[in-house]
C-alpha cells in the first residue's frame, strides 16, 4: 500500500535546515537532529542555509541543491531529510534531482510513530496519518504509467493506475476511520464507567521527552516504556494511583507533543487525546532544566487548544529539578490555588507535596455524620472501618450501633449504590473541609 517502506535502522541520512528571516531558530535544528536520531538513522552531515523565501520548485536554491547533490554522491546518502514541510511537487522534484529518497519533517515524525506504535489502536492511528499524508503524494512514482490498454484480456475500468490507487487508498482510509470510531466508543464507555464510580482522571501531557513516562512509572509503580528519546511513548497507558486514604485517581500517560506537529497526526490521534479533553485535571509536565521551556509550554497549549482541551483545569509539574539542583516546592497564585509543583521523577523528591496537592484538590467536603446500624448490619460497619471513615462508635440499649463518621458526599453515594443503602440514614452533624489545615 505504501509507496516507501519504513527506513531500516542505520540508514545514512543528510539533514537540511534552511533559516528564513521569520523563523531563524537554532533550537529547532537541535530538536530536528534529536528526531533523526530517535528514528534510528545515522546523520552523516547537516547542511544549513538561508533564504528569504522557499523555492516553489525545489525549496532550496540552485547553488544549495548542487551542494546537496555533491554530498549525496560523496557520502553514499540513502535519504535526505528536510526540517521543513515540503509540498508533493517539491519532494518529487528533489528526488528526481538527487536520485535518492527525500522526506520532510512530517514524514520523519510519521516514521518515528510507525516504530513506536505497539497497540492495535496505535497502529491504526499511525496508518491513518500515513495514508492521509501519502494521498497527496501519490502522483510520484506513477507518472510513467498511462491509461490501461484496451483489447482482448486487457480491457480495464478506464482508470489510470493513479486513479485506481487513489480509490483503494480512499477505501482504506474510510475503513480505518470506522475502526477508530469503534475504539473511540469503547474509550467513551470506559470513561463513563470511571465517572459513574466517581474516580477522577488525571492526564499527563507535555512536550516530548519532558519525563512524563518516568513520572508515570515512579508514581504508579508501572513499567511503561521510558527512554531519553523523542516520542518514547506513543500508546496511552492508564493506571490507578492511590493518593491517600480517601482519594484515588486514574493516571493516564499520553503521547508527547512537539512544535509543528503535523495536523493529520493530531487528527488521527484525536481518539487517544480525548482522554486529555475529558480529564478532570491535566498534569502539564515540563522539563525544568530546559532553557527553552516557555516556548515548549506554548507549543503544548496550542495542541491542547486544537484537541479541545484548553478549558480543562491544568496543573504545571516542573520535572527534573535534580538537574538544576532545585528543592521541591509548591507555587500558588494570588488567590492561593496551587498552579505549579516542582519535583524530580528520577529521585522522587517532591512526591509527598504532589500527592498532598492532588489530595487537597480532590478531597470533597467532609461531612461529620451519625449513622445508626441494626444488629444485622455488621457488614456495613465493617465496610466503613475499611474505608477509614469511623471516628467513634457507641452501642444503644436495643443493641444497635451509633457510628460517628467523617465521610465525603462521594463516599456516601458510592456506599449507598454498592450496598443498596439509603442516604437518608446519614444524619449530618457538621461539615468541614478535608485536607486543609
Amino acid at each position: 500500500m505504501f509507496e516507501f517502506e519504513r527506513p531500516h535502522g542505520g540508514e545514512r541520512a543528510l539533514l537540511v535546515h534552511i533559516n528564513f528571516p521569520q523563523n531563524s531558530d537554532q533550537d529547532d535544528l537541535n530538536e530536528f537532529i534529536e528526531l533523526v536520531r530517535s528514528a534510528d538513522v545515522e546523520d552523516v552531515d547537516v547542511i544549513v542555509g538561508s533564504r528569504q523565501t522557499a523555492s516553489p520548485k525545489t525549496f532550496v536554491g540552485k547553488g544549495k541543491l548542487d551542494e546537496i547533490t555533491r554530498l549525496v554522491a560523496q557520502h553514499h546518502i540513502d535519504v535526505v531529510l528536510f526540517n521543513h514541510a515540503l509540498s508533493p511537487s517539491q519532494e518529487r522534484n528533489l528526488e528526481k534531482a538527487l536520485q535518492c529518497r527525500v522526506l520532510d519533517r512530517t514524514g520523519l515524525i510519521l516514521d518515528i510513530f510507525a516504530q513506536r506504535a505497539h497497540s492495535f489502536e496505535g497502529k491504526l492511528q499511525v496508518e491513518l496519518a500515513q495514508l492521509k499524508h501519502l494521498s497527496t503524494r501519490l502522483v510520484r512514482g506513477w507518472t510513467h504509467l498511462e491509461r490501461q490498454k484496451g483489447g482482448i484480456g486487457l480491457r480495464g475500468p478506464g482508470e489510470t493506475q493513479l486513479e485506481t490507487d487513489r480509490r483503494l487508498l480512499g477505501k482504506r482510509i474510510k475503513y480505518l476511520n470506522h475502526r477508530l470510531e469503534k475504539v473511540q466508543k469503547q474509550r467513551q464507555q470506559s470513561r463513563q464507567a470511571r465517572h459513574k464510580a466517581e474516580i477522577p482522571t488525571l492526564s499527563l501531557v507535555g512536550y516530548t521527552n519532558a519525563g512524563k513516562s518516568t513520572l508515570f512509572n515512579a508514581l504508579t509503580e508501572a513499567d511503561a516504556y521510558a527512554a531519553d528519546q523523542l516520542f518514547a511513548t506513543l500508546d496511552p497507558t492508564l493506571r490507578k494511583l492511590v493518593i491517600n486514604d480517601h482519594v484515588e485517581v486514574i493516571l493516564a500517560d499520553t503521547v508527547g507533543f512537539i512544535r509543528h506537529l503535523p495536523h493529520d497526526l493530531v487528527a488521527a490521534f484525536r481518539a487517544t487525546l480525548q482522554e486529555t479533553q475529558e480529564a478532570d485535571l491535566i498534569l502539564h509536565v515540563i522539563d525544568a532544566a530546559d532553557e527553552d521551556r516557555q516556548e515548549k509550554i506554548d507549543a503544548v497549549n496550542r495542541v491542547l487548544e486544537e484537541v479541545g482541551a484548553s478549558s480543562t483545569p491544568q496543573l504545571q509539574i516542573f520535572n527534573k529539578i535534580d538537574l538544576i539542583e532545585y528543592s521541591p516546592r509548591v507555587d500558588r497564585n494570588e488567590s492561593g490555588a496551587v498552579n505549579r509543583v516542582w519535583l524530580s521523577a528520577k529521585t522522587r523528591s517532591g512526591f509527598d507535596a504532589f500527592k498532598q496537592v492532588i489530595g487537597e484538590r480532590f478531597s470533597e467536603q467532609t461531612l461529620n455524620c451519625e449513622l445508626t446500624l441494626a444488629t444485622d448490619e455488621g457488614h456495613i460497619r465493617s465496610r466503613l472501618y475499611q474505608d477509614k471513615v469511623v471516628s467513634r462508635e457507641r452501642y444503644n440499649d436495643d443493641g444497635s450501633i451509633c457510628l460517628t463518621l467523617d465521610i465525603s458526599e462521594i463516599q456516601i453515594k458510592k456506599l449507598c449504590r454498592q450496598l443498596e443503602f439509603s442516604a437518608d440514614r446519614f444524619h449530618i452533624v457538621s461539615d468541614r473541609l478535608a485536607g486543609v489545615a
